[in-house]
């Protein structure tokens, strides 16, 4: 991702080798962050589950539940939004899963995706938001295709702890 005017006053970045833009007029700072995303592994008993994408990346791969936070969002409630936006769920946040890194989409966006396991609260699930279909998966015949490293990554962490 690079950046060739300043955001704050339109002056022209000098080059830069640094993880942040400098703007030499204003001295106003873009740092290049990881976006923030949540995800929740939908647990009942020793199933999960999955969704399978409707778009690109990884269009027709399952996936996790989850999706990049908005802005000032807890991660907690990022993560439940998402569940109900994609599933039609109301979750509740059992535990924390963990942290996981990963890129998405072609321009290979750094991610920090914060991972959650969760139980259903209230609903029935309804494939949502940019879900195609949504199917429940044993731990032990999860699908071989799925989306991402780290959901990978997820999935691995959760059937560890099982």
């Amino acid at each position: 991702m690079i950046y060739e005017y300043c955001s704050k006053c339109g002056h022209k970045y000098d080059k830069t080798d640094t993880e942040m833009f400098i703007c030499s007029k204003c001295k106003h700072i873009v740092y290049l962050n990881s976006k923030p995303t949540a995800s929740t592994l939908i647990i009942d008993d020793d199933r999960i589950l999955l969704g399978k994408r409707r778009n690109e990346p990884e269009k027709g791969k399952w996936d996790v539940i989850g999706g990049f936070l908005e802005y000032g969002e807890h991660p907690e409630d990022g993560a439940k939004r998402e569940a109900k936006e994609e599933t039609g769920l109301n979750v509740k946040i059992e535990k924390f899963l963990g942290i996981f890194m990963d890129e998405y989409g072609p321009d290979k966006i750094s991610i920090l995706n914060v991972g959650y396991i969760v139980t259903i609260a209230d609903g029935e699930p309804v494939a949502g938001d940019d879900i195609e279909e949504l199917q429940w998966f044993n731990y032990n015949e999860l699908p071989t295709d799925i989306a991402f490293k780290n959901g990978r990554e997820m999935l691995k962490a959760w059937i560890k702890q099982l």
